[in-house]
């Protein structure tokens, strides 16, 4: 059995938002593994399906650069906001996203390979920023877009300086509907992006694995309606929450925030029609910054602890 650390049920109820102690209880089910806990909390109705964004905590910038049909959005990782906050480590951000759009680098090895500006390579730059900013900083992942005829729209939101912030976005919009057209609405989209984290493009792009994860839960949720059913009534009640969750989560069917109901396709097929043009969402690019890490939790251990008696 796998200790139940005070950090452990802090950062599933971070997560999940259930309390405490049901936390407690899901890594003690799950014997210590996280995700598995935050999907004992959903089966059991403890929990609601969390947003990747909610349990991101590392630090530094996303930088996004756009020219003509093409962008590149980079993320750099520092070990505090204060260095985020720096001038230096900005310029670096923004030096390397602008060497990634030009060179097409195509991933954070290829982008630290190109040469610098000041001299060196980006990789040499970066070591020569730890040393006088005297913090552990890395260039994490890089992405592309790209159009044959249309526009690439960025957008970061709270951004800490021009093309700099904590999410970035890429809009990619393909037709021949004029740019004072596809700007504006390839903005509301990138600002939609930003807010809604869509898992894909569409429902047929999610990843396979976290379509089974959703339907293992939705099987446990709903034991006891499937109990005694036919295989096939029983697939009809698990594909109900299923394709609730795609809908949900692939971009082109999600609902519009600005409106809170369109399907984003229809707000972009109402757009074309308006303009007499046509208009394709091509693809997307999400960065949030730290997605998919995790960082050591140390304050409020100690009050966790002392109330679910770990």
């Amino acid at each position: 059995m796998a200790e139940i650390t005070a950090a452990a049920v802090k950062e599933l109820r971070d997560r999940s938002g259930a309390g405490m102690m049901d936390c407690k209880k899901a890594l003690t089910e799950a014997n210590g593994d996280i995700e598995a806990a935050t999907d004992w909390l959903r089966a059991k109705g403890l929990a609601a399906a969390q947003k990747k964004s909610s349990r991101t905590a590392a630090e530094g910038l996303v930088g996004v650069a756009v020219s003509g049909t093409k962008g590149v959005a980079v993320e750099v990782n520092s070990e505090t906001d204060f260095v985020a906050k720096n001038e230096q480590f900005q310029d670096f951000v923004r030096t390397a996203s602008a060497i990634a759009l030009e060179s097409g680098a195509a991933d954070a090895e290829a982008l630290t390979a190109q040469a610098h500006p000041a001299g060196g390579t980006i990789a040499e730059k970066l070591v020569a920023n730890v040393a006088t900013i005297g913090e552990n900083q890395t260039v994490r992942r890089v992405a592309h877009v790209e159009v044959t005829q249309g526009v690439v729209v960025p957008y970061v939101h709270n951004a800490a300086a021009p093309g700099l912030g904590k999410i970035g976005v890429l809009v990619a919009l393909e037709g021949d509907a004029p740019a004072d057209v596809l700007e504006p609405l390839g903005k509301q989209l990138a600002m939609h992006i930003a807010a809604a984290f869509p898992l894909a493009l569409s429902a047929a792009d999610i990843d396979p694995a976290i379509i089974e994860r959703e339907a293992a839960i939705a099987r446990e949720k709903n034991a006891d309606k499937i109990a005694g059913k036919s295989e096939e009534i029983a697939a009809k009640i698990i594909n109900g929450p299923v394709e609730k969750f795609r809908k949900e989560n692939a971009l082109l069917t999600q609902a519009f925030v600005m409106d809170g109901k369109t399907p984003v396709q229809d707000v972009i097929a109402s757009a074309a029609k308006d303009a007499g043009a046509t208009i394709t969402l091509k693809s997307y690019v999400r960065f949030q910054l730290g997605e998919g890490i995790e960082k050591e939790v140390s304050d409020f251990a100690a009050e966790v602890a002392a109330a679910a008696g770990v």
